[in-house]
């Protein structure tokens, strides 16, 4: 078996990444920012493609209206979900600068530059979003509901990659061939660490292209569109199941490795096992709620 030592495994720095996508001088445009963008805008371009097969329940100009609802849900949502799960007492002490004016805590949760992003809070501002336009716009929120989940992938393989080329949030030392040695901050000065799960390839591959092709399938090939929930389902099971095998070899955030040392399971963990228990639950009670639905598309109702 071929094996990682720190001379064969694969150097970080030769890659030629960088955070920042493009600098103006003034701003520096990072991937990370890049990625939200890519995968609001593409994830609204896949809603579309969906909504033009019978049985939608909505049309385009919802589509087209809840684009910002979902870009506040995602960002409101996955920054207080870091917040409040990760690193609340770092935020409820220390302050932050912004614009270059000091401000006292906690106004550094405003400060998104300062990084800090949790999928957790992000699906449940999500969640929110859609319950709270299905409402206004008198949608079915469950089922529009299913269709935004088959684009969530789209923006997860982005963010993942843009982890990965913020080289954080990687994984535990292993021997494996494809190992990463990133940078690491030790002693105050930045040395190349030893060879890494690259975990965010693993969430980048499992969480975004799995999912998004199981969706898909689900979607054009089986009548999963007609059982009310079973596609969000499907996805809240899958990502809860592939983030907490995962989380074996990734490593937590450093003020949270003595939780998972004494909880036994990391904080992400936690966070997945109710999305497996469920995502698993609306799946097996979808078939339950399916109910005559008069296409968008077409002549002919769908039972």
């Amino acid at each position: 078996m071929t094996t990682s030592s720190s001379s064969d495994a694969i150097d970080f720095t030769s890659l030629g990444l960088s955070p920042v996508a493009l600098d103006f001088g003034v701003y520096e445009l990072r991937w990370y920012s890049l990625a939200y963008l890519a995968g609001i805008f593409i994830g609204y371009w896949w809603v579309l493609r969906l909504l033009k097969e019978p049985g939608a329940p909505m049309a385009r100009r919802h589509a087209d209206d809840f684009v910002l609802w979902s870009a506040l849900g995602v960002i409101l949502g996955g920054r207080l979900g870091y917040v409040l799960f990760y690193n609340l007492d770092y935020y409820l002490t220390q302050g932050t600068t912004m614009f270059g004016v000091d401000l006292p805590a906690p106004f550094g949760i405003l400060n998104l530059r300062d990084g800090g992003m949790s999928f957790h809070g992000g699906a449940f501002g999500m969640l929110f979003a859609v319950w709270l336009y299905a409402r206004k716009a008198g949608i079915q929120w469950l089922r529009m509901l299913d269709y935004v989940a088959c684009a969530i992938p789209i923006g997860l393989f982005f963010g993942r990659l843009s982890n990965f080329v913020n080289a954080e949030l990687w994984g535990s030392v292993t021997d494996v061939p494809w190992a990463v040695r990133f940078p690491e901050l030790v002693g105050g000065a930045w040395i190349l660490g030893p060879p890494r799960h690259p975990t965010q390839i693993y969430e980048a591959l499992t969480e975004g292209l799995v999912l998004f092709i199981v969706l898909a399938w689900l979607f054009y090939k089986t009548k999963a569109r007609y059982w009310p929930g079973f596609l969000a389902g499907t996805f809240t099971f899958g990502y809860g199941l592939f983030r907490f095998l995962i989380e074996f070899v990734r490593l937590p955030d450093r003020h949270l490795t003595e939780f998972a040392e004494a909880s036994g399971l990391s904080m992400g963990q936690w966070l997945s096992l109710p999305m497996i228990i469920g995502g698993l639950a609306v799946m097996l009670t979808a078939k339950k709620r399916r109910q005559r639905i008069e296409p968008t598309l077409g002549s002919d109702s769908v039972a």
